[in-house]
């Protein structure tokens, strides 16, 4: 079984200047209602440490392209229990725009006890931390 989540927001600022956010961990705490810490090497195959939605998770990084993506996979106990692949894509938009796709593929044996939650906490989860990158952008450019 899989669920796919998945928010967007189109944003005033070039790729790069979101990226520089989304990859400054130490500020999240600042900003971030949602991943209230992260922490780790910013290298493909390392693992961070995250705090997000009151839970600590350490994934592993597989994706750090700047301005372009940021992807890990974390995993409850070990893979196949219950997994999730979180992601940020950005992708240039006409006049310094950036459209931020923010999303969790979730997938695992335990999912449909906690697609519920997923649905209504994660989501709304994604849109306020969506929201607080648009704010923080706002107040640093």
């Amino acid at each position: 079984m899989a669920l796919q989540l998945e928010t967007s927001i189109l944003l005033p600022h070039s790729p790069a200047a979101i990226w520089a956010v989304l990859t400054d961990f130490p500020a999240y705490p600042e900003w971030n209602p949602f991943v209230t810490k992260i922490s780790g090497p910013q290298r493909v195959g390392s693992k961070l440490s995250i705090t997000a939605g009151g839970m600590d998770f350490r994934p592993t990084l597989l994706q750090f392209q700047p301005g372009v993506e940021l992807r890990w996979l974390g995993s409850f106990l070990f893979r196949g229990i219950f997994d999730g692949e979180h992601y940020f894509r950005l992708t240039p938009q006409a006049d310094v725009q950036t459209l931020l796709e923010h999303g969790e593929h979730f997938r695992g044996v335990l999912l449909p006890v906690f697609k519920a939650q997923l649905l209504e906490k994660t989501r709304s989860g994604f849109i306020a931390m969506n929201e607080a990158l648009r704010d923080r952008l706002r107040a640093t450019s």
